[in-house]
């Protein structure tokens, strides 16, 4: 905020985005409260006359305030003046990108290392940079993780009881369908066919399947499908909202091999996917050898990499650097995240359930290594198991409760 006029906070509803910003604002103005944006769309100027700094909650609600805010950067508002909360990008009307006045930052559910169960010893910043030691011991184990998987990240979800985190997650959707998607100009003419698509994306959390097969999951019998077009709908939608948190393909400026192009599926928080697919933390614990994917995942192995996804996507962005996964055409080396600093590093990452790490483990980060050199900064495995280390031949094994930003 000391550097930048305006900032704004984009991410799923219940993530935490006003909490966050109410903290550093002086006035607030709640576009959900439709008096208020009522006022607002008659006096826009109100907002530009209030003491600063100025939080403006679901600006999306009044889309036209974007361009009021990006023409008050232009005439020279000061640092940390305006902050921008919103839920869903606005489809109505064609606002300015705001390119060069508003900074948009992603808020994500919470993070491992946010959950406060662990103090990390592991930092991805520091990886980036390639000084990092590897060392440490947790007491966190793989029934932890699954307990973090169910619970949510979204803040004022996880500490509810049981049943009422439940009912909680599965109203979520059903608002995502019923309310959310109508608001974003899009009719839902059956809606168990979303929902069924929403369970089968969910089903093919941490793989790359197309959409064509996630299509056929959710509508198995059905002769007459959804149309293409319904189907890419549902996607744009649900990225409008921020629903859905892709990892894309990585593609290297100096390629030396051919790469696949097509994105790893993640909602934007694992327990949406746990609870669309009816898995609580038992029948996670019982039923992990149940296969799932074209990669020969299992459901917890999915999960717990969405979890790894969702942390490191926090890291990276608090370290100026990026998340995309390796995989070459052929399929033949598979790399789950390589994350990409705006100098230049490189760090990959490999994910295993497991509690320890053998040579087969690391393979494909060997071959890497080979190929990139001196350009792959580090590279490490995240596992459930206790300890952080480096092995013999350089790679660093990092239970996920001990990384950090």
């Amino acid at each position: 905020m000391p550097g930048a006029p305006a900032i704004s906070i984009d991410g799923p509803k219940a993530v935490g985005k006003t909490a966050t910003a109410t903290q550093r604002a002086r006035t607030l103005f709640q576009f959900d409260d439709e008096p208020t944006a009522e006022v607002i769309r008659a006096a826009p100027e109100r907002i530009l006359e209030s003491p600063r700094p100025v939080l403006i909650d679901e600006w999306q609600r009044v889309p036209q305030i974007w361009d009021s805010v990006r023409r008050a950067v232009d005439a020279g508002a000061t640092p940390g003046s305006f902050l921008l909360t919103g839920s869903a990008v606005p489809t109505d009307l064609p606002v300015h990108s705001g390119a060069g006045r508003i900074i948009s930052l992603r808020m994500r559910p919470l993070a491992f290392s946010e959950r406060d169960r662990e103090k990390t010893t592991v930092s991805v910043a520091r990886m980036l940079d390639g000084d990092e030691e590897i060392s440490g011991t947790t007491q966190i184990k793989l029934a932890d993780y699954v307990q973090e998987i169910v619970v949510s990240g979204f803040p004022g979800i996880r500490s509810l009881p049981d049943r009422v985190r439940r009912a909680q997650l599965d109203s979520y959707i059903s608002r995502i369908i019923q309310r959310d998607f109508p608001e974003q100009g899009q009719r839902v003419r059956k809606p168990e066919t979303l929902r069924a698509w929403l369970s089968a994306y969910a089903a093919a959390t941490a793989t790359t399947t197309s959409y064509a097969k996630i299509l056929d999951a959710a509508t198995p019998g059905v002769p007459e499908k959804p149309a293409k077009e319904t189907t890419l709908a549902y996607r744009d939608v649900l990225s409008q909202l921020w629903i859905l948190d892709p990892v894309f393909a990585w593609q290297p400026r100096n390629a030396f091999a051919r790469f696949g192009t097509t994105p790893k599926h993640f909602l934007a928080d694992p327990a949406l996917s746990a609870r669309l697919l009816e898995l609580d933390e038992e029948r996670l614990l019982s039923a992990s050898g149940d296969h799932v994917g074209p990669n020969d995942k299992t459901r917890l192995g999915s999960l717990f990499e969405a979890l790894v996804a969702l942390s490191l996507q926090t890291y990276a962005q608090a370290a100026e650097a990026t998340v995309s996964h390796l995989r070459t055409s052929r399929g033949d080396h598979e790399i789950d995240f390589i994350i990409h600093g705006s100098n230049g590093s490189t760090v990959a990452i490999e994910v295993k359930l497991d509690r320890s790490i053998g040579d087969k483990d690391v393979k494909h980060l060997l071959w890497l290594r080979e190929n990139l050199g001196s350009d792959l900064t580090d590279s490490a495995v995240i596992y459930t198991g206790p300890y952080a280390y480096r092995r013999a031949d350089g790679i660093a094994v990092i239970p996920l409760s001990l990384l950090g930003a």
